[in-house]
């Protein structure tokens, strides 16, 4: 259990900051734009949101806090899930606990397992899911009358359709932006603040890093960023911003080890009305992809054994970690597949398990973000027939995860040492909070 903060301790906090996680923003890109206002970080491994954000609030890696990917393999249901948002996921201590216990005030908006937090404000989107079809716009706050006090300010609720699926866009960074200014100068605003931009990632997987599109949605970025500083420092803020992970261009495209699983007999599937299903309850193997990772989880040894063989050969695979090299990375936790795969440079991991579009299970062609055994970028995309989102991989320009990915950060904040890892700079973070 992390210590409660005694609710009746005098503050003792001097000091306010504004913490700025960018989605996507990778060091190259920053650096072809000719920027030179941004210093070079090593991001997380994995380079995902969960991962970054979990390392970032616990100054750990995965072995420490768990999330290993953006979702979970609950071995207990036999199910996978992703974006889970409860922050009990998120093993370890936070880097804000002693700022919080001296008094200091926390809140996290639109960050991944925020719910439960034991911080004083949050902001993430639940959507309420009708069973008859479509869903209840919503999102969760704490307090419970901040959306509405936020709705007020900014003049109108955030629309969830522009934060995931064919129809995300800028849209939701501006309103991400302009609550974040607006929480700032609330009468309740806590002193520690972290936010989440997200809106660069969507036309870097869409079009490619190099893409004019790219350039054009940098630019929104980069104009976010003054807002927000001028914000930060009006209301007698420092702050502190950084990327989660870095995107690279797609130039050998999909992998599909799912397929190769089920070629080997490992992989289980029910056919139901011509669909095929995963059968996460006997299948001796199986992969839960994300991105350039993929965790693949086995039943034994044994099968494990067997799964490495079926995948040995599989091109665009750089590296099979299992249980012992996994340890060198960081990434040995119960979390953690048997196996984990790591993607060559320009590729990325596909979950489907079928060939035949006849096969594709009916959540195939929808926005399914927590269901599907593996995150699926071209949920981006418009399909056939429409309405439905597009099953085409080779829609994909652009993709992230894999080791070596190089993240771009600004502070005004002159940390006594500078941060190599984004590790360090959740160390330096905590370090300059526990000064206050």
């Amino acid at each position: 259990m992390r210590p409660k903060r005694d609710i009746h301790l005098k503050s003792e906090i001097s000091r306010k900051l504004l913490v700025i996680d960018i989605a996507a923003l990778g060091w190259d890109l920053v650096q072809n734009a000719g920027r030179d206002d941004f210093q070079k970080l090593e991001g997380a491994l994995p380079g995902v949101t969960c991962t970054a954000q979990a390392a970032f609030r616990t100054a750990a890696p995965v072995s420490t806090h768990g999330v290993a990917s953006n979702g979970f393999f609950f071995r207990d249901l036999k199910k996978v899930l992703f974006w889970e948002q409860a922050s009990s996921l998120v093993s370890g201590p936070r880097i804000w606990e002693d700022f919080r216990a001296r008094g200091g005030r926390v809140g996290l908006m639109f960050w991944q397992q925020s719910l439960g937090e034991e911080v004083d404000l949050v902001l993430s989107p639940t959507p309420v899911h009708k069973h008859g079809g479509g869903m209840i716009q919503s999102c969760y706050t704490m307090p419970r009358d901040l959306e509405a006090r936020l709705n007020e300010k900014v003049g109108r609720p955030f629309n969830l359709m522009n934060y995931w699926g064919p129809l995300a866009n800028r849209k939701s960074s501006d309103w991400i932006v302009e609550a974040t200014g607006a929480a700032m100068t609330l009468p309740d605003a806590p002193e520690l603040l972290l936010t989440y931009i997200p809106h660069l990632d969507y036309d870097l997987q869409r079009h490619g890093p190099g893409s004019v599109k790219a350039k054009a949605a940098l630019d929104v970025l980069l104009g976010y960023l003054e807002r927000l500083k001028r914000d930060a420092v009006a209301n007698g803020y420092e702050w502190l911003l950084f990327g989660d992970y870095a995107i690279e261009p797609v130039k050998r495209g999909a992998l599909f080890p799912n397929r190769k699983l089920r070629e080997a007999g490992l992989f289980a599937q029910r056919s139901i009305k011509g669909m095929s299903y995963a059968d996460f309850f006997s299948a001796p193997a199986f992969a839960m992809v994300d991105h350039q990772i993929a965790h693949v989880f086995c039943r034994d040894e044994k099968s494990a054994a067997q799964a490495a063989d079926a995948l040995a050969n599989m091109v665009g695979v750089s590296d099979i970690l299992d249980r012992s090299a996994q340890k060198k990375h960081g990434l040995d936790h119960r979390n953690s597949g048997d196996l984990v795969l790591v993607a060559e440079p320009g590729a990325w991991f596909a979950y489907p398990w079928w060939s035949d579009k006849r096969e594709a299970p009916d959540f195939a062609t929808h926005v399914d973000i927590h269901n599907k055994p593996g995150y699926d970028p071209c949920e981006l995309f418009f399909g056939w027939p429409p309405l439905s989102v597009s099953q085409d991989t080779s829609k994909i320009r652009g993709t992230h995860g894999r080791p070596g990915g190089s993240v771009a950060w600004a502070s005004s904040i002159d940390f006594a040492e500078k941060p190599a890892t984004l590790i360090d700079l959740a160390s330096a973070t905590k370090n300059w909070l526990d000064q206050t």
